[in-house]
């Protein structure tokens, strides 16, 4: 997001956002400390050893929509391998949609959010990536390339959310920095609505969007889902290292 007017406006969160934002912590994604015990940490081959297997014969193709047994198996993959699902409930809702296209950009698959026959294989030997900076606490990387966010800490990637930065004409600015300040609210800028947004250069942030689309659509900030963002709120803070390559 280009530099926010001085004549910004803040609007007060709405108590059920955020009760919703509040059970979705408690409900399911504390950060976990370590790097995914099931898969090596490789950011160009697949990994091996996958404790769940997706691809079986006869498996239904998964879309948003979708509930029941297999989309608690597919739930409980993608959490493993660190991607932000937000619990698993047997409900393929926007949340795990986004965490299925977040898969699905870091595999270089086609990023449509249903779960087939290339998607399940690819979760059975999946990309494992790893980290470009290493921080002893926690850092957020945003790769521009595969648009997805890394959460990472002591070197490996502990959470891995769909994003969406900015688009050709509003390019989001490469480099390393931290987070210098943040509002915990909606912010309405001159360019749109920020949701939590931390601002990492400038007017430049991370925030939450109700719009993630598959490619570069912003004005330069880096968009991650609403509920995503609400799970990454409380870990992340000022003076987090910020760190936007391609």
């Amino acid at each position: 997001m280009r530099p926010v007017s001085p004549h910004a406006i803040r609007h007060r969160r709405p108590a059920a956002h955020a009760a919703l934002g509040t059970a979705l912590l408690v409900a399911g994604l504390a950060v976990p400390a370590t790097p995914v015990a099931a898969a090596p940490a490789s950011a160009s081959g697949p990994a091996t050893g996958a404790a769940v297997t997706l691809a079986a014969a006869g498996q239904p193709t998964l879309r948003q929509g979708s509930r029941g047994a297999a989309v608690s198996a597919l739930q409980a993959r993608l959490t493993a391998l660190r991607y932000d699902v937000g619990g698993v409930d047997g409900i393929f809702g926007p949340s795990t949609h986004h965490a299925v296209v977040a898969f699905q950009k870091v595999n270089g698959l086609v990023r449509d959010g249903i779960v087939g026959p290339r998607t399940r294989a690819a979760l059975d030997r999946p990309v494992v990536p790893k980290p470009k900076y290493t921080h002893p606490g926690y850092s957020v990387e945003a790769d521009l390339t595969r648009q997805v966010l890394y959460l990472a800490k002591g070197g490996a990637v502990v959470r891995i959310l769909d994003a969406s930065s900015g688009k050709a004409s509003t390019p989001t600015p490469t480099g390393d920095w931290t987070v210098g300040r943040r509002i915990d609210d909606w912010r309405q800028s001159d360019l749109g609505l920020l949701w939590r947004p931390n601002y990492f250069h400038r007017g430049y942030a991370v925030h939450g969007a109700s719009s993630v689309p598959t490619y570069p659509a912003s004005h330069g900030c880096v968009r991650v889902p609403l509920r995503a963002m609400d799970r990454l709120w409380t870990t992340i803070r000022v003076g987090t290292p910020v760190h936007v390559y391609r």
